[in-house]
């Protein structure tokens, strides 16, 4: 995979990161994947609880070391990222895949022998969503900020910090070889080169992952219904276990519920 360089060596022998602008809380360098330590830190990750604040705190990282923030969800007793089994060696370039030719695999795959694939939807026309008021801004950097401010405010959580080397955010799932969704797809640069869809149609941004599901940041999301609609289509090839868990909803009723002018979509697989 095509990378920048990587920096998280340098926060060994500087833990506060000082020599990249930071000031990092405790926390330790992450290596370890499904087959051994790996040659070089994948990801570094704060030891303790984040509060809201503790994303734009590291937001200097990207600018000062190409280090994108990342909330990690250590609940739901599967542990931390040592625990999930990341696979960075299964992990293709995202910029490898053609993103219509990922979900239109998937869709065959899953769908309805009788329903043809409706291929991409159009970007759409950017609105402010009005569930994210106030809101900072629809700049797509911004929204993420205040996206996991809300998540790190959840006292019913265990959300951590984290830093990972990438060139952009739905490049992080690839770049740490991220395995939640390895029932469905097993190469992470395949679902990332859709999420880079998502990011340059609806400015979407990597905000949190677990050990099976993923949530990202949604700056223009669809405003009217029929685009929804047909974005769900694209959602169902990406996670189908989002309508299977889900009670099997319409693409209608899916797309009123979780698409519509929303900020964050998420998505988990079985």
């Amino acid at each position: 995979m095509a990378t920048l360089p990587n920096l998280l060596p340098k926060l060994a022998d500087d833990p506060r990161g000082a020599s990249l602008g930071l000031e990092l809380p405790a926390g330790r360098l992450i290596d370890t994947t499904d087959a051994g330590p790996w040659h070089e830190p994948l990801l570094w990750c704060a030891d303790q609880r984040a509060e809201p604040g503790g994303w734009t705190a590291l937001e200097p990282a990207r600018r000062t070391a190409g280090l994108l923030p990342l909330v990690i969800d250590v609940a739901g007793g599967h542990g931390g990222p040592e625990d999930w089994q990341l696979a960075p060696a299964d992990s293709s370039y995202p910029g490898d895949h053609d993103p219509e030719e990922v979900l239109t695999d998937s869709w065959h795959a899953c769908a309805p022998d009788t329903t043809p694939w409706p291929g991409l939807t159009h970007r759409p026309t950017p609105t402010p969503s009005p569930t994210l008021s106030p809101s900072p801004s629809s700049d797509p950097d911004s929204v993420a900020a205040h996206i996991a401010d809300s998540l790190l405010a959840n006292a019913g959580s265990d959300p951590r910090l984290a830093l990972v080397p990438a060139r952009r955010s739905a490049d992080v799932p690839a770049a740490i070889g991220w395995m939640g969704p390895a029932n469905h797809e097993d190469d992470p640069g395949r679902l990332c080169a859709v999420l880079r869809s998502w990011e340059d149609r609806f400015g979407i941004r990597v905000v949190a992952l677990g050990f099976d599901h993923l949530l990202v940041s949604v700056a223009t999301p669809p405003t009217t219904l029929a685009d929804a609609e047909a974005l769900a289509a694209e959602h169902f090839a990406f996670c189908p276990d989002n309508f299977w868990q889900d009670g099997d909803p319409t693409p209608r009723e899916y797309a009123e519920r979780k698409i519509l002018h929303q900020p964050t979509w998420h998505f988990c697989w079985e």
